[in-house]
Order: C-alpha cells, then structure tokens, then sequence
C-alpha cells in the first residue's frame, strides 16, 4: 500500500487515492538496497484531477531501485489516450525519476528529487515531454508537497503544484485518503479558457487483501468543459483501482 513516504507521490497516489489516479505503491523514504516493482489497473488514470486515458481505464506499472544511503532511481509509466487530438496522439506516457529521502526528526521525513515525463511515440508535433524539481515533507500521516516546471506540458511555460495528502489507516488493511492540490500556471495557455490556475482534490479508500490493493477514490476539480478544451476530463468521477506491488 502506498504511503506518505512514496517517493512516486507525484504521479502514483492514483493507486492510494491519495491524488487519486495514479499510483502509485513504490519506495518509501526509509530505503533500503532494494528493487521493487508495481502493477496496476485503473477504471481512468487521472493525473491532477484531469483524465489522461479520455476517461479510460488504463494499464500502469514501473520499477524503483532504493540505495541504503536514501537516493533512489525509477521508472513509471502507463498508457494514455488524448482522443487522437491534432497536438497529441501518442499512446503511452513514461517517467524517470531519482531523488533522495531522509529521516529529518521524530516521525517526519523529507524527499527531494527529480522526474522527466515523457510521451514516446507521439509524431503529431506536441512538444509534449517536460521536467519537474519536487520536495515533499512528510509528518505522521500528513504530507506536504511542491513540484516545479521551467516549461510544464505542451509548453505552457512555468508551472507550481501545491498538494496536501492526508493517509489514514483506520483499520487493518484499510486506509483512508485526502488529497488536494493546487495548479499554477505563468501562462494563460494550457487550459482553453483564461483560467491560470485550478484545483484538484480526491476522498479515497484502499482495501488491502491477499497482497493485492484495491482502490475506490472520488476524484475532481474545479473546472468547466470550456476550460479543458469542451471535454469532461476534469468533472468529478469515481476512480476503481487495482495494483500490486512485487
């Protein structure tokens, strides 16, 4: 089950319902000399509220390689779906990732690092692939985030995200998860509408049983069919996952 120290948390708490599309079970921040990997199946692959799988259901799966002194190295990726539009019609996104996390005090921890998401195979001329610096602090059961983008997809110049993620395990085998997130755009360009900036949240519950976790997550923002280019992708849904983690 994915936890606050998930140095994945930008693009897995989908499996955990803690952004809710995702995720993604990976690292934690406690490493160790360890590879790991993970599979999951998800009714539609959110990522910051908004559907990269035209409202989908999408395969996901990646590999993470923990050192003992706390840097890690990793790869994600999953399949997408833009509905063929005429800046993207790539099927497949892909991440690479490496950072460190450390113990900072008394049931807190810090992770800092860097991911490259990239979109093989799209020749439709998007300038699709970007990079973004994160540092993530976790405390207890809460955890703090914030990521930056010099040029954040389809280059739409720099961009902030904020999140909050609150995990919960009220019962054995069990875990609650909230999110919420905040998009912060420099450039009125990447939603259709003038809109610079939108939220993202989601209310998530885990099952975990016979090893494998199974995920019910309400995820949504707070945008219009005009602001996401006359598409849905952004209304409020209910998200089904299930993933494994070897």
């Amino acid at each position: 089950m994915t936890t606050i120290g998930d140095i994945t948390m930008l693009k897995r708490n989908v499996l955990s319902a803690a952004i809710a599309l995702a995720s993604l079970a990976g690292v934690a921040v406690e490493a160790q000399a360890d590879i790991s990997a993970n599979a999951a199946l998800v009714s539609d692959y959110r990522f910051r509220g908004i559907s990269q799988s035209n409202k989908n259901p999408a395969i996901q799966g990646g590999f993470d390689y923990a050192f003992e002194n706390g840097f890690y190295l990793g790869t994600w990726g999953s399949t997408v779906d833009f509905d063929s539009t005429e800046d993207f019609n790539g099927s497949l996104e892909l991440d690479v990732y490496g950072g460190w996390g450390t113990e900072v005090g008394a049931n807190s921890n810090i992770d800092i690092g860097y991911i490259y998401y990239a979109y093989p195979g799209d020749d439709a001329g998007a300038d699709g692939d970007y990079q973004e610096f994160y540092v993530n602090y976790g405390w207890r059961d809460l955890s703090l985030g914030v990521a930056y983008s010099d040029d954040y997809y389809g280059s739409s110049g720099p961009f902030w995200y904020l999140q909050a993620n609150y995990d919960w395990s009220f019962v054995e085998n069990w875990a609650l998860s909230l999110h919420v997130g905040y998009n912060d755009f420099a450039d009125d360009v990447f939603l259709s509408s003038d809109k610079g900036y939108y939220w993202d949240y989601s209310v998530g519950v885990t099952w975990s049983v016979v090893g494998v976790d199974l995920g019910l997550a309400w995820v949504g923002t707070n945008l219009n069919k005009e602001d996401v280019f006359g598409t849905s992708w952004g209304d409020d849904t209910a998200v089904f996952s299930l993933s494994k983690s070897f």
